[in-house]
């Protein structure tokens, strides 16, 4: 993965970054990654913007635009829209939560084999992250400070189908609290569809 690559996946996996920041993590100068970034701007892959430092300076933070994300793989986005259009015209509704139930049903059984239901929640959520990033999703767990665990998904490859029919979201979230447990709350805090970065869930124990 060259340089402008690896830029664009922190900027998909960490969010708005400045210059600085980004090359210390590439362990280059600020002055070869903000040409990096001028280059990516010219070719609408990013955009930028500037706040208020803390000493009165402006700090300019670097984003995805939507062609940026788009350069991220979502799974034949047009054909699967387009797929679910015509199986709601030819056969309904109903012929949709079919698929979705047994995309769901799918899910369910291979994320079951996965996740041992006895292991302390942080391996749970790893292990559900582990099988989620393999499908795409750029999936992470992370522990908090209160115990509880952040499932982070930076990237949604079937975002078009969830767009198209948001039953997709609900459909996962319902497999996520089935598959870690009746002694786990899961709750999305952070939703793509819903204009944020990312997806994100928190997992927490029920006392």
């Amino acid at each position: 993965m060259n340089t402008a690559e690896q830029t664009l996946l922190l900027l998909k996996t960490r969010g708005a970054q400045t210059a600085q920041a980004l090359a210390d993590t590439l362990h280059l100068t600020s002055m070869g990654v903000r040409r990096q970034l001028e280059a990516a701007e010219e070719k609408g892959l990013v955009s930028h913007v500037d706040t208020a430092g803390k000493v009165g300076r402006p700090v300019r933070l670097w984003q995805l635009t939507e062609l940026g994300h788009a350069r991220f793989p979502d799974r034949h986005a047009a054909l699967t829209v387009d797929l679910i259009a015509q199986v709601r015209t030819l056969f309904g509704e109903s012929a949709i939560d079919r698929l979705i139930d047994a995309r769901e049903a799918a899910s369910e059984t291979a994320y079951r084999a996965a996740v041992d239901p006895g292991a302390p929640l942080p391996q749970r959520a790893a292990a559900l992250a582990l099988m989620r990033d393999a499908e795409g999703y750029m999936a992470e767990a992370q522990v908090e400070p209160d115990g509880s665990v952040l499932l982070v998904e930076n990237h949604c490859p079937i975002c078009a189908a969830a767009r198209s029919c948001q039953n997709f979201c609900r459909s996962e979230l319902d497999v996520f609290r089935r598959v870690l447990g009746p002694d786990v709350r899961v709750e999305r805090v952070e939703h793509q569809l819903a204009g944020a970065r990312r997806c994100a869930y928190r997992i927490e124990a029920i006392s």
